[in-house]
């Protein structure tokens, strides 16, 4: 009898493809075997996303390219967008099961208990989607195989109510394992060879609330300093902090560590004020510059990423010169970019002030511009500096290999099979035409803890 086989499609954030990791590492304990998504598996799995636009037509253009490759595969679908749509995607033609986010980690096992049954021709896919507030366990994963670097989720939902969000619907409230939970399963990565891991999570600075009453047991201050004592990884990153909760001690604890690299993302969404107030952001502009100043002042390499949201409801141009303006100013090193997008069951699109969608483009062009610009003269500032890569499994369009410096510069180099997952000393030269970094390498050791 043939092995069966699955195989994945992930949409959206770093938290998304460590649970995509994790539901694949299920299906193999029950005898599956994981195959590429063109292979025409027998089960299909698409993990959702509602945060980037147009989930409901990449979720359907999946979906077709799916059955293009085995018309009689059996899809399902999981994920924010499955949590928040469920009836509507379960009459997208071929989908044959939606899984919301109590029910997604069981994955594997309500399938077989379904016996992978199909609907009626011309029925809409099963169901299975309990309200959010019935998502209260949290569920541990990380990627694994696919990458150099893992992610490792340690926190999900969240408590906040930003005014644009539909995270905490699809995810429910926030809540985490424990510290112990954590280090014990980084030591067991350590064991595999994994040399660098990402904390994710939705809300990853409001870690330690635990059990069915949610209680704050334990901080994310205290999680790093944990890890920070486990020698067998060499390298941590913290994927993205609320400013809000990046205090001065997490950033005073990664400054003198040698195990967490000095890159921080902090999404910011809005350089004024006023938008921030009717986005219902939980802290100013005023702390978030005292949290990149303090950065700097500890750690003046660290790079410095910032999520920012433009054409929010109510954002005038004057608004929009402050968020340029005030960005512009800040020792940042790179931002990504967003087009406000309307998002149902959220209050901002309540909001008045609706800027058209070519006023929205064009800002996302103009702050897309200077994050080229902030990028670049980042780069400009450690040409010949020092410093150690760890180079990545995937190959770049040019067919060379890349890999990153502590402080996340992107570095290329010549193929060398080698070098694939391993650190090495390297003095940066300079920046390509791509915007990347050239290096040449110090002597041939390679570098271990």
């Amino acid at each position: 009898m043939n092995t069966r086989t699955v195989a994945f499609y992930t949409l959206g954030c770093k938290l998304n493809f460590s649970e995509t990791s994790a539901l694949g590492r299920q299906f193999e304990e029950r005898g599956f075997a994981k195959v590429a998504f063109e292979q025409g598996a027998d089960v299909y799995v698409i993990n959702t996303c509602s945060v980037t636009d147009h989930a409901d037509r990449k979720c359907r253009k999946v979906v077709q390219q799916a059955l293009k490759h085995n018309s009689e595969a059996y899809v399902t679908i999981v994920g924010c967008y499955a949590q928040l749509k469920p009836q509507e995607i379960a009459t997208i033609p071929g989908v044959h099961a939606v899984l919301g986010a109590a029910e997604k980690f069981r994955l594997a096992e309500i399938l077989a208990e379904t016996a992978f049954s199909k609907p009626a021709a011309g029925q809409p896919g099963q169901v299975f989607a309990s309200p959010i507030s019935e998502a209260t366990e949290f569920h541990a994963a990380h990627s694994f195989g696919d990458r150099t670097r893992t992610f490792l989720k340690v926190q999900d939902g969240c408590d906040y109510s930003c005014s644009f969000c539909t995270i905490p619907l699809a995810r429910g409230h926030s809540r985490s394992g424990s510290v112990q939970s954590v280090v014990e399963r980084v030591q067991k990565l350590a064991d595999t060879g994994v040399k660098e891991i990402v904390l994710t999570g939705v809300n990853l600075g409001d870690f330690g609330l635990q059990g069915a009453e949610r209680q704050r047991l334990e901080t994310f201050t205290d999680l790093v300093k944990h890890l920070d004592q486990i020698e067998g990884i060499q390298r941590f990153r913290i994927s993205s902090c609320e400013p809000n909760l990046l205090t001065d001690e997490i950033i005073r604890t990664v400054a003198q560590s040698e195990r967490f690299m000095p890159h921080f993302h902090i999404p910011l969404q809005s350089g004024s004020n006023k938008i921030l107030g009717l986005m219902r952001r939980r802290y100013r502009r005023e702390l978030y510059a005292e949290r990149v100043a303090l950065i700097k002042e500890v750690m003046p390499h660290a790079c410095i990423g910032v999520d920012v949201i433009v054409g929010f409801p109510g954002e005038t141009e004057a608004d929009f010169r402050d968020t340029y303006q005030f960005l512009n100013e800040l020792p940042i090193s790179y931002l990504h970019v967003f087009p406000y997008s309307e998002r149902d069951n959220t209050l901002a699109p309540t909001l008045p002030g609706r800027v058209q969608d070519r006023v929205r483009h064009e800002r996302t062009t103009q702050l897309r511009s200077l994050s080229e610009k902030k990028k670049r003269f980042f780069y400009e500032q450690h040409l010949g500096l020092e410093t150690t890569v760890l180079f990545e499994d995937d190959l770049g369009p040019d067919g060379r290999m890349e890999g990153f410096t502590p402080n996340y510069i992107r570095v290329v180099a010549n193929y060398d099979p080698l070098l694939v997952g391993e650190l090495k000393k390297v003095r940066l030269t300079q920046v390509n035409a791509a915007g990347l970094m050239e290096a040449e390498e110090l002597g041939f050791e390679v570098l271990a803890h």
